[in-house]
């Protein structure tokens, strides 16, 4: 018969900061609820055979008109390689234009285009569906305030010294 086997015990180094529970650290109850909110949203985009990261490059286009690469990077919370590799296939699908900027020829700048404005067209409903149930689940104005809490929470980025801009 085998001993039984004893819990894991970390060591810190300091018994008086112990980092915080797993379920109650701030960064991680953001991601397990951002991906509870994705699991809704996925297979919708996946109908459209679009990607989270690739809608949301075409809906900063459609917001925000024509912006350069780096732009659209910032405004979609993508990492630049990911953007440039998506461009093309964003492209060729139709979904955005890419032109060279007139003034700086080493600036790309790109567009939505007519196939992606229709692609969010025939999307919306879907996505008014998922906000809906998500509404009537907690309330609107719960989720409002969550995100209002969300939005002031992002500026912390403006406000460390690892976010400021010099």
């Amino acid at each position: 018969m085998s001993e039984p086997t004893q819990a894991f015990v970390p060591r810190f180094a300091d018994d008086r900061l112990l980092p915080r529970n797993t379920l109650r650290s701030l960064p991680i109850a953001l991601l397990r609820a951002r991906e509870a909110v994705m699991s809704h949203f996925r297979p919708m985009l996946a109908a459209y055979d679009v990607t989270e990261q690739q809608w949301r490059v075409i809906r900063v286009l459609a917001e925000a008109g024509t912006l350069d690469a780096s732009e659209v990077a910032e405004k979609a919370f993508i990492l630049a390689p990911s953007l440039t590799r998506m461009i093309k296939s964003l492209e060729e699908r139709g979904y955005i234009t890419r032109s060279k900027d007139k003034e700086d020829g080493r600036r790309i700048l790109l567009e939505v285009a007519p196939a992606g404005i229709a692609l969010i067209n025939a999307v919306t409903p879907s996505t008014h569906a998922i906000y809906t149930e998500i509404e009537q689940r907690y309330g609107k104005e719960r989720v409002e305030h969550l995100i209002d809490l969300l939005e002031e929470m992002a500026m912390l980025k403006e406000t460390s010294p690892a976010g400021r801009e010099h």
